[in-house]
């Protein structure tokens, strides 16, 4: 699964090259890309302890590219200077305004490292050496160009469709408040965002054991909710999952029969441990979620 994410096209990598960067801190304030951390900037440094080549940046950055030419490079005086800044990092500082999270992941996923407004130190043990993007919290999203597309990152795999938008019910009284996306049954299920596990139901199959998997992220204050696919057999109350961690496999617990087997997302605010109700309830409880999933960075289709 490593393989699949880190797995870098030579279309996406000047994808990432030509539009990857989302100005997140004023023009006056950052240099431009010059191997100097300059205010306003988020750096990373070669080794550890901040020595070593710089590699600066001024936005988030969906994938750095693997190999030259086409890679953003460590671009300062000293130990690195010249390789590419994917998997390569060993500390970091963020000069910028904003808290910065480094990913594991290309595209803003798997296990990730936040760094406050003026915090400079090491990266963890998971992500030195390890790291391939990083993204502005609380700034502009990113581009569509840098957008995953939600239902391949649900499965980190091809083939998954949305079978049914929000409020998208056609032929079943009430309103749809989540997203349905189908693969297959025993397909692999991920989180697509962060937080603790406040609810798991395993459920059965079939049309009386619905399943519930709720996840709460208290820094968005929003719980992504779960449904019919069948959770992990370790989950557990309390426990922290990562974007892109495996939670489950598709199946049909809840619905009655094999044909309709999916996964049912759901966006709720707050802190809440079970799905709105939707079948014959006419009223929307959430609003429309699309701005949320956009501004995780996902494509809704």
């Amino acid at each position: 699964m490593r393989t699949l994410n880190k797995f870098l096209s030579a279309a996406t990598a000047a994808a990432a090259i030509g539009g990857a960067v989302v100005a997140s801190s004023s023009p006056a304030m950052a240099a431009g890309r010059n191997g100097v951390c300059d205010p306003g900037e988020f750096c990373y440094y070669f080794n550890s302890n901040n020595q070593g080549s710089v590699s600066d940046f001024t936005g988030s950055v969906a994938d750095y590219g693997a190999k030259q030419p086409s890679c953003y490079e460590f671009k300062g005086a000293g130990n690195g200077r010249g390789v590419c800044v994917k998997n390569n990092a060993a500390s970091v500082w963020n000069r910028s305004g904003s808290t910065v999270r480094v990913y594991y992941n290309s595209r803003y996923g798997g296990r990730y490292q936040d760094f406050g407004p003026g915090a400079r130190g090491n990266l963890n043990s998971a992500l030195k050496n390890q790291n391939a993007s990083h993204q502005y919290l609380g700034s502009t999203p990113p581009p569509p160009s840098q957008h995953t597309n939600m239902s391949w990152a649900l499965y980190l795999a091809n083939g998954g469709r949305i079978t049914c938008g929000f409020d998208g019910y056609h032929g079943t009284p009430g309103r749809h408040e989540g997203i349905d996306i189908a693969r297959g049954i025993g397909s692999d299920v991920h989180a697509l965002v962060a937080g603790q596990i406040i609810n798991v139901v395993w459920g059965r199959t079939g049309g009386s054991g619905l399943s519930t998997i709720a996840v709460y992220n208290s820094s968005l204050n929003k719980t992504i909710i779960y449904l019919h696919s069948a959770p992990l057999g370790s989950l557990r109350i309390g426990q922290w999952v990562n974007r892109g961690q495996l939670i489950a496999s598709e199946s049909y617990r809840g619905i009655s029969s094999a044909s309709g087997a999916h996964t049912h997302v759901e966006m709720r605010l707050g802190r809440k441990t079970l799905a709105a109700k939707s079948v014959n309830d006419w009223n929307l409880e959430n609003p429309n979620p699309t701005s949320f999933w956009i501004s995780q960075g996902y494509n809704v289709r």
